[in-house]
């Protein structure tokens, strides 16, 4: 019982689900403005709707307009949540970390070597 009761008290846990629930939130926001964003392309050049289209009796047309969609919504989140989020942090960080780089494999061997030949011989 002990070890149930450790793994539902993780952080692990209840960060998931906290981030499973706000997923489930933010996808039902991001449908409804792909809906939006459908619907003005369909002012545009009409609805884009292939739930009919059935080429050589194959019902490809809902594919269509899920891929549609779907490609819509990528845009959506790309250019409406990642490239601000990345310029927001970029703005964010402080010009003394971006300069500071962590030292590569070699520097650290050759500080080693140097530091074991500094030391006397026992």
């Amino acid at each position: 019982m002990k070890g149930f009761k450790d793994f539902l008290m993780r952080g692990n846990l209840i960060e998931l689900a906290v981030a499973f629930i706000l997923g489930g939130a933010f996808a039902t926001v991001i449908k409804s403005f792909t809906t939006v964003i459908m619907d003005l392309l369909g002012k545009i050049g009409g609805t884009p709707n292939f739930s009919g289209w059935v080429p050589g009796g194959v019902h490809v047309g809902a594919f269509l307009t899920d891929l549609i969609a779907f490609v819509v919504m990528a845009f959506v989140i790309y250019f409406g949540l990642i490239k601000p989020v990345e310029l927001a942090s970029k703005k964010l960080k402080h010009p003394e970390e971006e300069s500071v780089a962590a030292p590569t494999t070699d520097e650290l061997l050759i500080e080693i070597r140097d530091e074991l030949r500094s030391r006397p011989v026992q």
